[in-house]
């Protein structure tokens, strides 16, 4: 008689295309540390961006050929926290934050610990079920916010105090979003592959010629309008509820009381 095949000897293995689209992920976070050590800013910068390429395809990838795992879960937040957590926070210091001395890679460590911390709520909560908002801006946003202001500044800028100043507090507001209970728009149910309206195919069209006529600039306006939409909209929110409770009808007890 044949022995049963146990679940956890079905299961050996791993899913090898999106674990592929996760190494190239770390492998784009190791090349923006080895480029920010030898002062390649640019390179780091680039780096960082095409890093966070690879983990957009690794997630599409795992969910429509439903190759989806706890490995690759867990190697995919360990890809993040060396490509969106060490890496940007090592390029801000380096090209930023150094002239601070202790306040500065003390700003650059907390990047990194409010990173990890987000990369571990969202493992803990991602079992809720929740796909349509984030909760706290994605580490993969702060981290190209960072790289898109370095490579905005070698487009554009050339006053050195202004980036020291400008990365010193972006790097503190990046960390509190990342760690906050503002809700960020995920993308996750934006599916392409699904018949959408014309005007949407136009403004897609339109969005990629737009980025390749001024890819830096461009970007930069997508990732900075995305970082505040959070708080506009948790303001928005806000504001609109007071508002209702204003609205509301006083109970009759209190107009008794009052009068």
């Amino acid at each position: 008689m044949k022995k049963r095949k146990t679940p956890s000897k079905m299961r050996k293995g791993i899913y090898i295309l999106p674990n592929l689209f996760t190494t190239g992920n770390l492998f784009c976070g190791f090349w923006a540390i080895i480029s920010v050590f030898q002062e390649k800013f640019f390179y780091a910068a680039a780096a960082i961006l095409l890093a966070c390429v690879f983990d957009m395809l690794d997630g599409k990838v795992a969910r429509l050929s439903g190759a989806t795992s706890k490995f690759g879960v867990q190697y995919d937040s360990l890809a993040d926290l060396v490509s969106f957590g060490i890496a940007p926070a090592l390029l801000a210091f380096s090209w930023a934050l150094r002239p601070y001395g202790k306040f500065g890679w003390l700003a650059a460590f907390l990047f990194v610990v409010c990173g990890a911390l987000r990369l571990a709520r969202f493992n803990v909560q991602s079992s809720s079920g929740e796909t349509k908002y984030f909760k706290g801006l994605p580490i993969p946003a702060a981290a190209s916010m960072i790289a898109l202001t370095i490579l905005l500044y070698l487009r554009l800028i050339e006053m050195d105090w202004v980036k020291d100043v400008v990365i010193l507090v972006m790097i503190y507001v990046l960390a509190f979003l990342m760690v906050s209970n503002i809700r960020y728009f995920s993308f996750k149910e934006l599916d392409l592959a699904k018949r959408k309206p014309f005007s949407i195919f136009i403004f897609v069209i339109l969005s990629m010629i737009v980025i390749v006529m001024e890819p830096v600039i461009v970007l930069f306006c997508f990732i900075l309008a995305y970082v505040f939409s959070g708080p506009v909209k948790m303001v928005w929110a806000w504001r609109k509820k007071r508002a209702f409770r204003k609205m509301e009808p006083v109970p009759e007890e209190d107009l008794v009381i009052r009068g």
